[in-house]
């Protein structure tokens, strides 16, 4: 069965929100002290640029404002929304949570709301739960949110961790649709080797770098692969795919073993850094803004990462 046929829940907005202040790879060398440089950092990950917030911007604040610009492209009120999924590892508060205090910004009424924490893998695990609820009947709008401020967890003295991460935030509205629009999740956990990416005891945002490249590159791709096979779709007619933005050349290397030939590959990590929960959504809605992807056109997302996590599903394109 094809994941278009009968009821279910579609993407019906996207959104994106990304800090002022770009950080080259030059920056961090001269103004932070860490001994890399440019060449260094493009070799081995990709990045030429990434985001840092201000002080007084933290992962709520980033959250409101790319749930406010997804809820403005879908054409649909705030009052409309029943439900508030934010996938984040950074909160500026563990209570009250972070889906509760957009909820309020944004003048949502008594909504479900929670906060869900699979790191890099976030959004993916959001946006499964929320087609789950409006599935079921337990809500008809969702907003499902992927923000994170890992400059407040990254330790500038480790230059294999600080290179890698940034800012910023990205959003979906989901609702109900008399055609499902997004595919059955493939999700999973490989938990005995989840300590080779970690927040340690002071607080800092830990990887063996190594270990997380090698599982990436050989455990991966089945699983996005097994995720089109959910949804019906074969790689070939993809017309994008958007995986976790952790490192140019383990999206490359998943892209090639999956097949997506015909799909535009979201490299967004070039640009923004790894944004661990925020990559996919931020990713996805600049593609989408910028008019590079066809709308109802298939999409893989596939989030992978900390935990180790890892969860996928073919939607619709808005």
């Amino acid at each position: 069965m094809s994941y278009t046929d009968g009821p279910g829940a579609r993407i019906a907005g996207l959104g994106h929100y990304q800090p002022a202040r770009v950080v080259t790879n030059d920056d961090l060398a001269n103004e932070w002290g860490v001994e890399t440089n440019d060449a260094w950092i493009q070799d081995r990950v990709g990045i030429k640029a990434r985001r840092f917030a201000g002080p007084d911007e933290d992962t709520l604040t980033m959250s409101v404002a790319a749930a406010g610009k997804a809820l403005a492209n879908a054409g649909i009120e705030a009052t409309d929304v029943d439900l508030v999924v934010v996938a984040t590892l950074t909160p500026p508060t563990m209570l009250p949570n972070v889906a509760s205090q957009v909820a309020a910004r944004l003048g949502i009424n008594a909504p479900g709301s929670y906060d869900i924490n699979t790191a890099c893998s976030g959004f993916s695990y959001g946006l499964a739960t929320a087609q789950h609820a409006i599935t079921a009947g337990a809500a008809k709008t969702a907003l499902v949110i992927g923000a994170e401020k890992l400059t407040q967890v990254m330790d500038f003295t480790d230059r294999t961790t600080c290179i890698l991460f940034a800012d910023g935030a990205g959003a979906a509205v989901v609702t109900a649709s008399a055609r499902n629009a997004i595919g059955p999740v493939l999700w999973g956990s490989d938990g005995p080797r989840g300590d080779v990416l970690e927040i340690d005891d002071a607080g800092y945002i830990r990887q063996e770098g190594q270990a997380v490249f090698r599982w990436a590159t050989t455990k991966l791709a089945p699983f996005a692969l097994q995720a089109c096979e959910r949804a019906g779709v074969a790689p070939e007619d993809l017309v994008a795919f958007i995986p976790h933005q952790a490192n140019v050349r383990i999206i490359d290397h998943i892209a090639k073993r999956l097949g997506a030939t015909n799909a535009v590959i979201a490299r967004d990590i070039i640009e923004s850094g790894n944004t661990s929960s925020a990559s996919i959504p931020l990713a996805l809605s600049k593609l989408v803004e910028r008019g590079e992807l066809p709308s109802g056109g298939h999409a893989l997302l596939f989030g992978f990462g900390g935990g180790l996590t890892y969860a996928g599903q073919v939607v619709t394109l808005p």
